[in-house]
């Protein structure tokens, strides 16, 4: 008779296990969704804003309208929803420690030939008010990206990004580099 308990404690379990592993799928895939809603909307408004008056109009335009478009698809989604970095231009942005790991290890991956673009991270962490989901998706560093985030930056161009990031670190990258990140999490109920 234990043995019968034993058996069906061990397909409970694993039952379980794979409704969560479920759930945990579903919530992953609804980040990577929103991650590449949010980047394709930052690029439409980045791109005719450089078309239409360079990198000075780019900068402007994301000093703006990128927290806008954060909150809208946070609100859209029930998802925090944000950009982070090792080296960020608004130091409002800045990773927290679970963040900084992942960007740590995002680094190490591309150090070691994962393409930049291919770098995600999803993970259930449990929090001091419960569970709660996390995903990050990496930015790498485009060609466009470095008329304001590369090693050689208009002096005019250079100007503009003081008068708004005083703290700005976000200077000094190559094509492929790692720019950055999306961050996304969910408290679940």
């Amino acid at each position: 008779m234990c043995r019968l308990f034993a058996v069906i404690a061990v397909v409970t379990a694993f039952a379980s296990s794979s409704v969560l592993a479920d759930e945990l799928a579903v919530h992953r895939d609804e980040a990577r969704a929103i991650s590449k809603e949010f980047g394709q909307q930052l690029q439409a408004v980045f791109k005719p804003a450089m078309e239409r008056g360079g990198a000075i109009h780019a900068i402007d335009a994301c000093n703006v309208q990128a927290t806008p478009i954060a909150n809208e698809r946070a609100q859209a989604s029930g998802w925090k929803v944000g950009r982070t970095s090792l080296r960020t231009r608004n130091s409002a942005n800045g990773p927290d420690g679970w963040e900084r790991a992942v960007l740590v290890q995002f680094e190490r991956r591309k150090r070691s030939g994962e393409n930049p673009a291919n770098l995600e991270y999803f993970e259930m962490v449990e929090t001091g008010s419960g569970s709660e989901v996390r995903y990050m998706k990496a930015i790498p560093t485009a060609g466009v990206c470095l008329a304001c985030h590369g090693r050689q930056i208009d002096p005019d161009v250079a100007a503009h990004i003081e008068k708004l990031y005083p703290d700005d670190r976000a200077t000094g990258f190559s094509q492929g580099d790692l720019r950055g990140a999306f961050s996304l999490s969910k408290t679940l109920p």
